[in-house]
C-alpha cells in the first residue's frame, strides 16, 4: 500500500511583508484576519478516509515566521484526526542548508518557501525526507468533495496504461463556485480578446471529460495533482518560472520522456478570492510565457531531452508557446492601457514588458536545466534522512 502525503502551501502576509506575499501570490491570508480558507480546507479533509499525512508549507516573511506558525498550528489543532506537520522557515532552512552543501552554487534556493516552483520543490523535499511514495498537492483555497478523495487521487497511480506507459503523475480538475469545470467565457471584449485561454482550454476540457477516465493530459491543476515518487525523485518543479509552475511540470515531465495524465473523476472545489488588480498578474504571465518558450527551445537542443513543441500541445496551451505570443502581449497591453483603470501599468508593459521578459528568458532559460541535472542526487540524499525527518515530525 502506498504511503501518501497531502502537501498544502499556505500563503500569509502582513503590512510589512505585503510586497513579498500579496504581489507574488494569487491568494494570501492576512495576519490580522481569520484563516477561514485554511480552516475550510482542513475541515473538508476530516471526512476523507484512508491513511495520509498533511504537510503544511508556511509561506511568509521571515520576520513573521513564529506568528504565522502559531496561527497555522492553532487551525491544525482543531482537526485532531489529521496528522499534520508544519514546515516553517526554520525547518525549510535546514533542508536548504543540506542541499546547498550537497550542490554548491545557489541551488539550495531552488528548494525554498519563496516562489511558486521552489515552494512545490520544498513540498517534494519534505515528502522525500519522510519517505512518502506519493505527494498529493492541494491548495488552501480549495475543499475536497467527499470521503473518497484519496481513493480517487491514488486510482491508477503507479500503474500502466494498456500501451504499457507508466502513470506516475496525474491531475484532476477543480469546480468553480457554480460547480462548473469550464472556464468562464462571460468576460469578452477588446481588453480580453487576445489574452484569454478560456475557449482553447474549454475545447480541450470538454474532450477530456467525455473520454476515458484516464487520458494523456495537456493541463495540470496544481491544487489537484498527484505525483508518484518514481516521478518526483526524477523531475523537479522549475523555480525560475514566475507562475504556472504546475503546467510547466507537465512540460518538464515530457522532456524526460514521461507524461502527466488526466483523471476525469477526481475533483476539488476552488474558492479563490477576487483579484484586486490585474496588471501585476498579467506581467507575471508575460514573463512566464516568454521564459517557457525560450526554455523549451533550449531543451530541444539537448540530445538527452525530448523536444516539447507547440504543435504537440494544441488546442491548449500550444498557442502560448508559439510565435503568436508576441502579438498577444502587445495587443492586450495596448488595449488595456486604453480601456482599463490600470492604464499606466499596462502602458508601461506595452512599452517595455516584452523586452524585459525576453531578457529574463534568455538569462535564465538554462537555469532550470542545470538545476534539474542535480535533482535525482538531491532526492536520493534527502530520502528518509533521519536528522531532517525528526525535525519535520516534531514541527
Amino acid at each position: 500500500m502506498m504511503k501518501a502525503a497531502i502537501v498544502i502551501p499556505s500563503y500569509w502576509a502582513d503590512a510589512a511583508s505585503a510586497s513579498i506575499a500579496s504581489c507574488d501570490y494569487d491568494h494570501t491570508i492576512q495576519l490580522g484576519e481569520d484563516a477561514s480558507q485554511l480552516e475550510a480546507c482542513l475541515a473538508s479533509l476530516d471526512q476523507v478516509r484512508g491513511s495520509f499525512h498533511v504537510i503544511l508549507l508556511e509561506v511568509c516573511a521571515a520576520s513573521a515566521t513564529a506568528e504565522v506558525a502559531e496561527r497555522i498550528r492553532t487551525v491544525a489543532l482543531r482537526h485532531p484526526a489529521l496528522e499534520v506537520s508544519v514546515v516553517t522557515n526554520l525547518e525549510a532552512s535546514r533542508i536548504i542548508e543540506m542541499v546547498s552543501n550537497l550542490v554548491p552554487g545557489g541551488t539550495g534556493e531552488c528548494i525554498s518557501l519563496r516562489g511558486y516552483g521552489a515552494i512545490r520543490n520544498m513540498g517534494l523535499a519534505a515528502a522525500a525526507v519522510l519517505g512518502y511514495d506519493v505527494v498529493v498537492f492541494l491548495d488552501d483555497d480549495e475543499v475536497v468533495l467527499g470521503p473518497d478523495f484519496m481513493d480517487r487521487a491514488l486510482f491508477a497511480l503507479g500503474q500502466e496504461t494498456r500501451q504499457r506507459l507508466p502513470i506516475l503523475a496525474k491531475t484532476g480538475y477543480f469546480l468553480d463556485r457554480a460547480g462548473s469545470p469550464l472556464a468562464d467565457c462571460g468576460r469578452r471584449g477588446p481588453a480580453h480578446r487576445w489574452w484569454t485561454k478560456r475557449l482553447e482550454f474549454n475545447r480541450w476540457m470538454r474532450k477530456a471529460l467525455a473520454g476515458t477516465r484516464i487520458s494523456r493530459s495537456n493541463h495540470v491543476c496544481g491544487g489537484c495533482f498527484a505525483i508518484h515518487a518514481r516521478a518526483f525523485t526524477r523531475v523537479a518543479f522549475d523555480p525560475f518560472i514566475t507562475r504556472g509552475e504546475d503546467l510547466d511540470y507537465l512540460f518538464n515531465m515530457r522532456m524526460q520522456g514521461l507524461d502527466v495524465w488526466f483523471d476525469n473523476e477526481w475533483t476539488v472545489r476552488h474558492l479563490p478570492p477576487r483579484p484586486t488588480s490585474t496588471a501585476p498578474r498579467f506581467m507575471q504571465d508575460v514573463y512566464r510565457w516568454y521564459y517557457e518558450r525560450e526554455k523549451l527551445a533550449c531543451a530541444s537542443r539537448k540530445k538527452e531531452l525530448l523536444s516539447v513543441t507547440a504543435a504537440s500541445l494544441m488546442p491548449y496551451p500550444g498557442p502560448w508557446i508559439s510565435v503568436e505570443l508576441d502579438q498577444r502581449v502587445r495587443k492586450t497591453a495596448f488595449r488595456r492601457a486604453l480601456l482599463t483603470r490600470e492604464h499606466l501599468a499596462y502602458w508601461r508593459i506595452w512599452r517595455r514588458g516584452s523586452a524585459e521578459a525576453t531578457r529574463y528568458a534568455r538569462e535564465n532559460a538554462e537555469s532550470y536545466l542545470r538545476f534539474q541535472s542535480f535533482w535525482p542526487l538531491i532526492m536520493n540524499r534527502l530520502w528518509l534522512n533521519e536528522e531532517l525527518a525528526g525535525a519535520l515530525r516534531s514541527a
